[in-house]
């Protein structure tokens, strides 16, 4: 176990929540805990998918596992479970903070002709508070 590995006792927590293996044939060469440190190793170092090292399987393996659970929610499920743990427990305290952008242009685009539609400074702010 590398450091920064999921142990034991972490690994308890979102193995329930994984999809279940569905097709018949070979089973799979490299268990998921293995390929599920190998992108928690590519999260935590910022590395690019193909540095991740082979310890946790090929890279295109962890990438691909990476995406399909994306797809199909899989990683939203863990993270309301995980979520919904630490707030039972009082870890977490809901707080929302609202915080103001201010949008400036470059130096040159100052004095420019003003064809085609303006962009005013409150869409885009009506655009980002119903976006958050």
């Amino acid at each position: 176990m590398g450091r920064g590995d999921l142990t034991d006792e972490q690994w308890a927590v979102p193995e329930p929540l994984l999809p279940k293996g569905t097709r018949a044939g070979r089973p799979p060469v490299r268990p998921r805990r293995q390929l599920i440190d190998g992108i928690r190793f590519r999260i935590r170092t910022g590395v690019p998918w193909w540095d991740v090292p082979a310890e946790y399987g090929p890279w295109i393996r962890v990438h691909d596992l990476v995406r399909r659970w994306q797809r199909n929610g899989t990683w939203y499920r863990i993270l309301t479970r995980l979520q919904s743990l630490a707030d039972a427990d009082g870890a977490i305290t809901w707080n929302l903070d609202v915080d103001s952008t201010v949008c400036g242009a470059h130096q040159h685009a100052a004095g420019a002709r003003k064809q085609g539609v303006r962009f005013e400074a409150t869409v885009l702010i009506a655009v980002i508070n119903a976006w958050l």
